[in-house]
């Protein structure tokens, strides 16, 4: 289904699929004269939360993504993330509101299957792009969200370089569900960035914690505080760090599992997930799960590889046929940590 939000007549629209209808129904509720939608939060961090967004916000919201990217009335646009979240959500408001052309395929990890033609705009998860590597060509702007983007995925984009075009950009993204979205980019092609940028408006500060603080007042009335540990170069521009939930204290030294995490994956091609499960000494014991079969080739690289600290090392590498997720894909930290807490105790 193409859906031209130039000239929309939501009485012609003919559903095909499940996904294309979902799509029609939450066209219905932002139609409506409702001044709210409902969003899913995808549960990664903790108990999955339906809650109410305005729709003048996500307005805002899409005009900012629109602005940075330069997209104008009738460019192209593919939705292939599920409309339950946020992420689903906002494509469509960004089509609607910049009267885009939508495209629309069910949100599966090849996106790109089924597509032969250029696009303009598209989001996708870091599992997606790299089911798509050979398709991204086609893409003149690719947000990947979600989850972080691997040193290993980027690896693997640059070694298609030559298939893509100067003029095409690819950006990690940096959001939640409660800033509708991203309110941050960070350029993964041409030219790799450390930090993300803000988009205008955004104020960013941190806590006492180091936790970054966000205010973007059309988004969102209240100043947001997070739990992610960042470090801000200046007024617009931050390093991710990682989840202070996720930090493990193992013998009193805090190790930051996403920073071990993108040194790992720069070697290896598979995910690989830093926990801390209860040891009687060390209050947590650092491990590392890789999914896959288990390899004695992947074990000597990774006792190769520079850490920075003896203790980023872990004491255990264990290898799991699949890592858990949630339903958007993103890697489910405390229900694997369960899972093998519950091994070890049993």
């Amino acid at each position: 289904m193409l859906i031209d939000f130039k000239n929309l007549n939501i009485n012609q629209l003919y559903s095909e699929t499940e996904f294309e209808n979902k799509i029609k129904t939450f066209l219905k509720d932002w139609l409506s004269e409702t001044k709210t939608v409902k969003v899913q939060t995808s549960g990664s961090t903790g108990v999955p939360k339906v809650f109410d967004i305005e729709k003048k916000k996500m307005v805002a919201s899409a005009e900012m993504t629109c602005n940075f990217l330069d997209l104008v009335e009738g460019d192209s646009a593919l939705i292939c993330l599920p409309i339950e979240y946020i992420s689903g959500k906002m494509m469509v408001v960004r089509s609607i509101v910049r009267k885009l052309k939508l495209i629309i395929t069910n949100p599966t990890t090849k996106p790109l299957s089924d597509i032969n033609y250029k696009i303009d705009f598209c989001a996708m998860t870091p599992l997606q792009v790299e089911n798509s590597l050979d398709k991204l060509y086609l893409i003149n702007n690719l947000i990947i969200g979600g989850a972080a983007v691997s040193e290993s995925l980027k690896k693997k984009i640059f070694q298609i370089s030559h298939e893509l075009q100067d003029s095409q950009r690819i950006f990690e993204t940096y959001g939640m569900s409660e800033t509708l979205s991203h309110i941050a980019l960070k350029q993964v092609f041409p030219d790799p960035e450390d930090f993300f940028t803000t988009f205008e408006n955004i104020k960013i500060s941190t806590d006492e914690l180091g936790c970054l603080k966000i205010f973007a007042p059309h988004l969102n009335t209240e100043i947001l505080q997070t739990n992610d540990l960042v470090e801000i170069k200046n007024n617009n521009q931050f390093r991710f760090l990682g989840r202070i939930d996720n930090v493990i204290n193992s013998g009193g030294a805090k190790i930051f599992p996403e920073q071990l995490e993108a040194l790992v994956k720069k070697e290896i091609p598979f995910e690989a997930v830093f926990l801390g499960l209860e040891d009687e000494t060390l209050g947590q014991k650092l491990v590392l799960v890789i999914e896959g079969e288990k390899s004695q080739q992947i074990i000597d690289n990774i006792a190769t590889l520079p850490f920075e600290k003896s203790f980023h090392k872990p004491k255990e590498i264990i290898f799991k046929e699949k890592i858990p997720r949630t339903p958007n894909g993103k890697v489910n930290r405390i229900e694997l940590k369960n899972i093998l807490q519950n091994n070890i105790n049993n």
